[in-house]
């Protein structure tokens, strides 16, 4: 087993990762800019280490400077969380060549997966349904215009380097294709500094069904059934359930078989998941694969009882998988909701500030996985998740009946956050027949619907609140600068 482990990220990740460490009995470094110095993650961990400025290039994106370190403090490993260097295969390899053991897959598998087109050929080639549409890039928009003509409107086009949402649009004419290629070919070179795009057919109605895998060095693969994760705002998932209420018996064997495949054909190691688009005959389409623990991996968790990232250290320190497949079974339901530093009534508009009070819910069946508490920043620098509220019961409706309990309980203010609008969520209607797909938000009339309550802040802490802000924190960004950094970090993460 390792010795030391380099956490190359932050937040509730970098804390969930800890933890796991200590249980390992092995030494956690972590690693933390200005803004950070004095974050959850940073306190924890048996040594922490100043990367750099609060701008993420400058520490948590900074590939040099984190493998510099690993190789300085004699890191044997660097565990990456999700998001950053998680999924680039250049900075896998740089660790590699360093001689230091990389928590996740091999670059060579990262690379293989990377590219949507080139994942599309290599699915299609090992019996993975995909969507239909081209494994590779569209050269022009005749070319486009032709193809997308032949697989019937409406169709999506999305950037081969795509990701969390961006690069992506809807087409539903061939009046509309035009400027929809150009402004695409647009955001894709801007968010991933790479313009090819390719054209897929737009699945009507479909739910986003994921398969969790692990698998070993020695050729074992293990699936740990399904989650469910249709309900999203802007591509971007906010509630999460496992077992899929959709998903019967025939089609899960169907789902994890595909999935195993899936990581079989790129060689894959450690754990990863497999991302479907199923319709409603349940028929499913690979979607993409996250060669990394993914955000909702909490809800596998609860109702398997296999600790995935325990079981990625493991995996990375040489030894085969803990568990057979017919050791495992589905147990309960689980339900998480995100917690995010956000305005839903402002078109889900990032919060900033300092969290004046916060007490997290607890009981019977009841998990928070979070790098925050009082006094915690949230900057314009990071994404504005605060934590992951997880419930499990013996059965969804108790799990949902657990989850309204524990979003009742929650209390954090000082910045907007979107407790209200899940407590709106779980409580519809269609959400607890589990009758939704993944346009759900999209498809509700949120107008006059009041979220006021979580979004006020409370008058005896404005006067805090107001001089918190005020202060020049940590880099001295003047209320101007500050404006422009967040609207730059809207527009890369949201639009």
């Amino acid at each position: 087993m390792f010795n030391k482990i380099l956490i190359a990220n932050r937040g509730e990740i970098a804390v969930r990762i800890i933890k796991a460490c200590k249980e390992l009995g092995i030494k956690s470094a972590a690693i933390y800019s200005d803004i950070d110095i004095t974050a959850m993650h940073t306190k924890l961990a048996d040594e922490s280490y100043h990367i750099g400025s609060s701008v993420v290039s400058d520490s948590y994106l900074n590939k040099s400077k984190i493998i510099e370190l690993a190789k300085s403090i004699s890191a044997d490993a660097i565990h990456p969380g999700y998001g950053f260097f998680a999924e680039n295969a250049s900075f896998i390899e740089e660790v590699e060549k360093a001689g230091i053991t990389f928590i996740g897959p091999s670059s060579r598998s990262v690379k293989m997966i990377g590219s949507k087109t080139a994942a599309r050929a290599l699915m299609k080639k090992n019996n993975v349904p995909i969507v239909p549409g081209g494994t590779e890039p569209i050269v022009n928009i005749k070319e486009g215009l032709e193809y997308a003509k032949e697989i019937g409107f409406p169709i999506l086009l999305k950037a081969s380097a795509g990701g969390g949402g961006k690069g992506m649009r809807k087409v539903s004419s061939a009046e509309e294709f035009e400027a929809a290629f150009e402004s695409t070919k647009r955001e894709a070179l801007k968010a991933f500094a790479n313009d090819d795009i390719y054209i897929e057919k737009f699945i009507e109605k479909p739910k986003h069904i994921e398969v969790q895998i692990i698998s070993d060095k020695f050729g074992n693969f293990r699936h740990i059934f399904e989650r469910e994760c249709s309900i999203q705002r802007r591509h971007q998932k906010i509630i999460e359930e496992a077992p899929s209420t959709f998903v019967d018996e025939v089609a899960r064997e169907k789902l994890v078989t595909s999935a195993i495949n899936a990581a079989k054909a790129c060689d894959y190691y450690n754990a990863g998941t497999i991302e479907f688009l199923m319709d409603q005959n349940k028929n499913f389409y690979f979607l993409e694969m996250n060669t990394r623990i993914q955000v909702e991996h909490p809800v596998t968790e609860l109702i398997s009882g296999i600790d995935l990232v325990r079981e990625q250290i493991s995996i990375a320190a040489g030894n085969e998988i803990s568990f057979l497949q017919e050791d495992i079974s589905i147990k309960g339901f689980a339900l998480e909701c995100r917690i995010y530093a956000e305005d839903s009534a402002n078109n889900f508009l990032p919060s900033t500030g300092k969290i004046l009070r916060y007490k997290e819910p607890n009981g019977p069946g009841v998990r928070v996985d979070s790098g925050f508490s009082e006094n915690s920043e949230i900057s314009i620098f990071y994404d504005p998740m605060i934590a992951k509220l997880i419930c499990w019961d013996r059965d969804r409706n108790k799990a949902i009946s657990r989850m309204k309990r524990a979003l009742n309980e929650y209390q954090i203010s000082g910045v907007i956050t979107n407790q209200d609008f899940l407590k709106y969520i779980i409580n519809n209607k269609q959400f607890i027949d589990g009758h939704y797909d993944i346009n759900f938000i999209d498809s509700m009339n949120l107008n006059g619907v009041d979220f006021s309550e979580s979004m006020s802040i409370e008058i005896e802490n404005a006067a805090a609140l107001i001089t918190a802000l005020s202060k020049n924190k940590s880099n001295n960004i003047s209320n101007k600068t500050d404006k422009a950094i967040q609207s730059k970090w809207w527009t890369q993460n949201y639009e």
